[in-house]
């Protein structure tokens, strides 16, 4: 796994949570029967290893998991780090400068995103290898309104208009979100309520498919 590999370079060791976490991950998307799980494009090599072990043990014990296929986005399937175009956007990586976070007001969101890294090119083009920065803007600009980077390229001349149509986007398609996420906070018992039903639905999908898994290894139900 490349994340494993990334974090355990240069250590002596590594916690068993860095190694067993993915097949956690694996548990995760097959106790439910999915069928398509949306991630995105960093996320695809988890995805293969859950396929892979559901591939392995339905070879060995026979049809017990329904084997699921990624949802990736065509656009803004990996964004990037404002200041840091090259490396993905991280809140474990980086500066916060670099990253934006789904409930920060407004004015910091703006004032990150015009901070944004660019280059001293001038020209707007999207090319994600030679002009990472503009690129990422491109592609968090397209990802929120639901265009293509390439599209967006053409309608700017300069990076300023660029960054402010991008943050102006950013701060508008969060805002549903963050109105929501205020209501819920200020109606906890709702919140718990919600909690209750789902770990019930939970439950009841993922009851059959437990049963499935331990009657064909031979345990008892």
């Amino acid at each position: 796994m490349t994340q494993f590999k990334e974090k355990s370079d240069g250590q002596e060791g590594v916690r068993a949570g860095l190694l067993t976490y993915p097949c956690l991950m694996a548990a995760d998307i097959l106790l439910y029967d999915t069928d398509r799980v949306p991630v995105g494009d960093d996320q695809r090599q988890h995805l293969e290893l859950a396929r892979d072990l559901a591939i392995r043990w339905n070879s060995r014990y026979g049809e017990t998991f329904r084997v699921p296929e990624a949802a990736i986005p065509k656009v803004g399937a990996r964004v990037m780090d404002l200041q840091e175009p090259t490396v993905k956007m991280s809140k474990s990586r980086g500066t916060p400068q670099g990253r934006i976070d789904v409930f920060e007001d407004p004015a910091t969101i703006t004032r990150k995103i015009t901070r944004a890294v660019t280059d001293a090119d001038g020209e707007v083009r999207y090319e994600p290898t030679t002009k990472p920065g503009v690129s990422n803007l491109l592609q968090l600009l397209a990802a929120v309104s639901r265009t293509t980077p390439h599209e967006l390229a053409g309608r700017y001349s300069q990076y300023g208009p660029l960054k402010a149509d991008t943050a102006a986007a950013v701060v508008e398609f969060l805002r549903p979100v963050q109105d929501r996420f205020r209501q819920l906070e200020a109606d906890p018992a709702y919140v718990r309520e919600v909690l209750v039903k789902g770990a019930d639905k939970a439950a009841a999908l993922a009851g059959p498919v437990l049963s499935r898994a331990r009657r064909a290894i031979g345990l008892l139900d």
